[in-house]
């Protein structure tokens, strides 16, 4: 087995060698990245360390007895601090705008959340239908129209508590539909 410094020294003219010590290293350099930023960004920046590493091929000095991990950390380190100052500068530059500071995380998980809903509505639409139209209007008020227990029982002509139980007892059932585990 080559050494890191060999598959170095053959990466120059041989791209099967980069991509062996793309393989030796991606992983720890990733984790390394996961433990400092969002998990979002440690695979950007792992991409990014490794198209530096290509750029900079001819400058690897062998410190370590044929390990680049030192090398490529460094690489890494740099290109952490070049992410979180080109990130500061650009937060600066929006303040003085006075553009608002947007993270489009949320937007993406609202995003997710509502393709995995639309993926369950056959299946939910299907339990509802089943559940005993008492149980299916508690719900209704309830979770759908997200009205206050008071509301729904107001609205079902129970008591509070009955309409809570009654509530409770719908959402197990459907539950269990939903697992399909029979009522």
């Amino acid at each position: 087995m080559r050494t890191d410094a060999e598959l170095i020294q053959a990466a120059r003219t041989d791209a099967e060698a980069f991509a062996e010590l793309y393989a030796r290293h991606a992983r720890s350099i990733s984790g390394w990245f996961t433990a400092r930023t969002p998990t979002r960004l440690a695979g950007e920046l792992t991409a990014e360390t490794f198209a530096q590493a290509a750029l900079s091929l001819r400058r690897f000095r062998d410190d370590r007895d044929g390990s680049a991990a030192p090398w490529l950390y460094g690489i890494a380190r740099n290109v952490l601090r070049r992410s979180l100052e080109r990130e500061r500068v650009e937060d600066a530059a929006r303040r003085r705008l006075g553009l608002p500071l947007h993270s489009y995380e949320a937007e993406l998980d609202a995003v997710e959340e509502r393709v995995g809903a639309e993926q369950l509505r056959p299946a939910l639409e299907a339990a509802l239908a089943e559940l005993p139209d008492g149980q299916r209007e508690a719900i209704e008020l309830r979770i759908v129209r997200a009205l206050a227990y008071d509301e729904v029982a107001s609205s079902l002509g129970c008591s509070e508590v009955a309409a809570r139980i009654r509530v409770t007892r719908a959402l197990t059932t459907l539950s269990r539909l939903l697992k399909g585990v029979a009522p």
